[in-house]
């Protein structure tokens, strides 16, 4: 799994129109799921996302995690997250799961986040949407579950 995720004032994803999720302060999170993620990936990569101190305390250092703020999540699928672009000028998605699979540990991703009291608005799995947001910060990170091999590509 990779997941981009920033910290934010406020983040919307509309679909055709109409808004289908937004938050007020927390991450916004970009999820690409890999052909070769498991239920590992899955657990560990909510776990860190939601247990990063990325959020400022009193003294203005990170030091908090979104649960330590109670934040909210803003969870938009993007398999170009997983586009390899290393040869060429187009960029390969083999390493993206198929929609099917993708769909499933998308779901299984954000159930697992509402496990933990957060609150989770989404996107329409599939569609075209546009985001918008007001990075608090800047903050964005890039999270990924697999080690990055010689070629700095993800595990294939």
């Amino acid at each position: 799994m990779r997941v981009v995720l920033q910290r934010v004032k406020r983040a919307s994803v509309t679909v055709e129109g109409s808004v289908t999720g937004a938050i007020g302060r927390g991450l916004m999170m970009l999820i690409g799921i890999d052909r070769d993620d498991t239920e590992d990936d899955l657990i560990y990569m909510a776990e860190k996302c939601l247990n990063l101190r990325i959020f400022s305390d009193a003294s203005g250092k990170m030091n908090l995690s979104l649960l330590d703020v109670k934040g909210e999540v803003l969870a938009v699928s993007q398999f170009t997250l997983l586009g390899d672009t290393r040869k060429g000028r187009r960029p390969s998605y083999i390493n993206a799961a198929a929609p099917d699979k993708a769909r499933a540990f998308y779901q299984a991703f954000v159930e697992r986040i509402k496990s933990y009291d957060v609150k989770v608005a989404c996107g329409v799995f599939g569609a075209m949407m546009d985001v918008e947001l007001i990075n608090e910060g800047p903050v964005t990170l890039i999270v990924e579950s697999k080690p990055k091999n010689a070629n700095g590509a993800g595990n294939v």
